[in-house]
């Protein structure tokens, strides 16, 4: 039984890899690639080997999809980059011109026209505006232990890296967060915030050697 499901599987996927070749999807390496009945695709998208497409997928023209992302129930606008490495989860819409890069996760977000989300990062119940850039490490803490809590970032913003936002949180727009902040209140637009300890140095430390 187990191995008529494994055949079945993989003749729908050969049907569904063939039927997007004709539509004129540039597939790398047909073979690793995933796809799903309800997969639509625009014009000139290319997705490279190893990528897994799944359920209400919406793909619009000029997207690239780089080698091993996952993405489910999203929507892709025009001109978009994806990946490598990248996983969107349900409710995520990439709006045209924006990018998600290696091991980037999102969820029920928004990331806005010509916004970018390059490296390392989580981006959960988010709504970010255009022209936005998050730097590598930055985390929506959006989970408190019981309910889900929203981020929004606005047009133009600045998120140093390896900054957390915890929310409920806003960020208006041309604001900037300085690297390795821990955010909890609203930033006001065209300002800076940062939270940081002043650093410390002991001259001279002698460390403690086992006995």
């Amino acid at each position: 039984m187990k191995l008529n499901k494994a055949k079945k599987y993989k003749l729908e996927q050969e049907k569904l890899r063939t039927a997007a070749l004709k539509k004129g999807v540039n597939l790398i390496a047909p073979e690793t690639t995933f796809l799903s009945k309800d997969t639509r695709f625009g014009k000139n998208v290319t997705i490279e080997p190893y990528v897994v497409i799944g359920a209400k997928v919406k793909i619009g023209n000029n997207v690239s999809i780089k080698s091993f992302s996952h993405i489910e129930e999203t929507r892709i606008e025009n001109n978009v980059v994806i990946g490598p490495y990248a996983r969107l989860r349900p409710g995520t819409v990439l709006q045209s011109g924006s990018k998600v890069g290696n091991f980037v996760e999102t969820k029920k977000s928004v990331i806005g026209k010509n916004s970018k989300v390059n490296h390392l990062s989580y981006i959960g119940d988010t709504k970010i505006g255009k022209n936005a850039n998050i730097g590598a490490g930055t985390i929506t803490c959006n989970y408190d232990g019981v309910n889900k809590n929203k981020t929004d970032i606005g047009d133009n913003v600045f998120i140093g890296s390896n900054s957390s936002l915890v929310a409920p949180v806003k960020i208006k727009k041309n604001a900037l967060i300085g690297a390795g902040s821990v955010i909890t209140k609203n930033v006001n637009q065209n300002s800076l915030a940062l939270t940081r300890t002043k650093q410390i140095e002991i001259k001279n430390y002698k460390r403690k050697r086992k006995k």
